[in-house]
């Protein structure tokens, strides 16, 4: 039977064409996302700002419970805070204190923009944390004074600033003039530094007595386990060392993985799925174009499970023909993937993608599994029915669907047409995301079982312009009248695809596009300044001649339980005590300003920031 097999692939290449990209595609897809995935799993982030620290005590980046599992069982869980998390800088002495260290060094972080510099990850300091990195002066002097800074080289040199040079600094409370005193003699490749005086970069940072960071040196090698036990009942403080204190550089490191794991397994699960979808309608076409063949093996004595053997060959060989260099391309694919989230800022540049000859050989193996699967999916009429019934089939029309089929794909639409309808009253995203996806599955899946009717209905639809033409369109519509059920196999999986990717691709769109609605419906503001507008503006923004109001709005998350909440805070103080609007006053982030208008009731105008 391998030598049938073997055959016609032979001699119906253009047959099984569809199913060879697709394979292809998709081993390259699974192998691809299978790279994000392992990065995810054991990826690290080194670290930059605290690499020449062997060890480092930050604060604890996430919140733990214990959860009740019912029966007597309980579990312990941790979720990711979105802010930093401080200690007490009071801890830097009780350290630096232990016979087996020799220093410590503490650090303070908080955003600092330069115009010319980076947007994001461009960070103020204190000049005592200058040692964590293993920093030392190129050009100039230490800042002595709060008006001057040091720059690492590589944002110097992107600034276009040297010793000497006048600039402005942006920080949360408003915007510095600030004087360029010295330039290190590296930089860092995914962030920016401004180095302030110790003094001043702790005001700044506005955490009174705390400190983001103590980078630990030792004197001997039981410094970690001393600072542990010296740490042990101490809240929130957590000793790291070795490439694990690239975490409490980079505290959205450990959500990075998360969300490298969680789209790789979706991407490649989807990308497995549709595969199978595409692979299963094609050869159910080939196996209907080769009906007659079939039935003549059938008919010599050819026993199913021997036609069952040669499909499945036909199958193994597509597959491996195309799973292997499929596999192959997906290594680059997979890099090339990962690139595209670090340059959307989804995962940090300082977690590397991590090679592995898992993904690929994963990815070859899957691949084989569903093509032999789809294949013997698609076969499984053609070698159930005995030889006699296979001649007559193979010269008659074609059997109507089942009864059964045809019940179970009216239930489906059903359920699927009153989850539809569900969603038109769903508002929360926690709620009409799973409701959204099963709907699609029920959709498709009605689509699956009623293909042939829903293939006929459209030919008939499609047969009123297509009679436009006397000869090719009629011969067309009497062709596709009589192989419905083929159209159906070549429909049914282009449906599933189109479905099933703009259900992914238009999902974030759809909640994007409610949440821009529901943020103007909320937004009674005439002006919106922001995100990221320094405190300072709001006193700029009160100046403005017409100006009544500013409201000054930060909005940030915390963590209730396990369970994570959008929180906003703002000044009250000169609310109108009269809205233009039902809405709540203040739904958006940043500063909200009234102005006069000449009209009756309050308008609004807001500036924004973030924090």
């Amino acid at each position: 039977m391998l030598g049938l097999a073997l055959a016609t692939l032979r001699h119906r290449r253009a047959g099984f064409a569809g199913a060879f990209v697709a394979l292809f595609c998709a081993a390259a897809l699974v192998c691809g996302c299978g790279t994000l995935l392992v990065t995810g799993l054991v990826g690290t982030v080194r670290p930059e700002r605290y690499a020449a620290a062997p060890i480092v005590v930050s604060g604890d980046q996430e919140v733990h419970a214990v959860v009740d599992k019912g029966k007597g069982k309980t579990k312990e869980k941790a979720k990711p805070i979105a802010d930093r998390a401080w200690v007490p800088a009071a801890l830097a002495e009780r350290v630096a204190a232990l016979p087996s260290v020799r220093a410590v060094a503490t650090e303070v972080t908080f955003p600092a923009l330069l115009p010319g510099g980076p947007d994001r990850g461009s960070w103020g300091h204190g000049w005592e944390s200058a040692p964590l990195a293993g920093l030392a002066l190129a050009a100039g002097r230490a800042p002595a004074a709060d008006d001057e800074v040091v720059l690492d080289a590589d944002t110097a040199a992107r600034a276009h600033l040297s010793p000497g040079s006048a600039t402005v600094v942006r920080v949360p409370s408003g915007t510095l003039d600030v004087r360029v005193v010295g330039v290190t003699g590296r930089g860092f490749d995914s962030q920016a530094a401004v180095f302030f005086t110790t003094g001043r970069a702790r005001a700044l940072a506005g955490h009174d007595g705390l400190v983001s960071a103590i980078g630990v040196f030792p004197s001997a090698p039981t410094a970690a386990a001393d600072v542990r036990a010296l740490l042990a009942g101490v809240p929130g403080a957590v000793v790291r060392t070795g490439d694990d204190r690239g975490r409490a550089e980079f505290p959205d490191a450990a959500g990075a993985g998360v969300r490298l794991v969680s789209t790789g397994a979706v991407l490649a699960g989807t990308s497995l799925l549709v595969a199978l979808l595409i692979v299963v309608g094609t050869f159910g076409l080939s196996i209907q174009q080769r009906q007659r063949e079939i039935a003549v093996l059938r008919a010599v004595a050819a026993t199913g499970r021997q036609v069952r053997k040669m499909i499945g060959g036909e199958a193994l060989v597509l597959g491996l023909s195309a799973g292997i260099p499929g596999a192959a391309a997906g290594l680059p694919l997979g890099g090339w993937l990962h690139g595209r989230f670090v340059a959307l800022g989804v995962v940090p540049a300082n977690l590397p993608a991590v090679f592995s000859p898992f993904p690929a050989l994963a990815a070859a193996a899957v691949t084989l599994l569903a093509g032999w699967v789809a294949a013997r999916i698609s076969a499984r009429r053609a070698t159930a029915i005995r030889p006699v019934e296979a001649l007559g089939e193979a010269e008659s029309k074609p059997p109507r669907p089942a009864a059964v089929r045809i019940g179970f794909g009216v239930l489906a639409t059903a359920g699927a047409t009153v989850l539809t309808a569900l969603l038109t009253v769903l508002h929360s995203d926690q709620a009409s995301t799973p409701v959204c996806f099963l709907a699609v599955l029920l959709w498709c899946t009605a689509l699956s079982l009623l293909g042939p009717p829903v293939a006929g209905a459209g030919t008939a639809v499609l047969s009123l312009p297509l009679r436009a033409s006397r000869i090719g369109g009629w011969l067309a519509v009497q062709h596709l009248r009589a192989g419905a059920h083929r159209l159906a196999s070549v429909v049914v999986p282009l449906t599933l695809l189109i479905a099933m990717a703009c259900t992914i691709l238009f999902t974030q769109a759809t909640t994007e596009h409610a949440a821009a609605a529901q943020r103007e419906h909320g937004n009674t503001a005439d002006f919106v300044v922001g995100p990221h507008a320094p405190a300072s503006a709001a006193e700029a923004l009160a100046a403005v001649p017409g100006v009544r109001t500013v409201t000054r709005v930060l909005h940030s998350q915390v963590r209730d339980g396990l369970t994570k909440r959008g929180v906003q805070a703002v000044t009250p103080s000169g609310w109108p005590t009269r809205w233009t609007s039902a809405s709540p006053p203040v739904t958006s982030t940043g500063w909200r300003t009234t102005r006069r208008r000449p009209r009756t009731g309050w308008a609004t105008g807001s500036a924004s920031t973030s924090g």
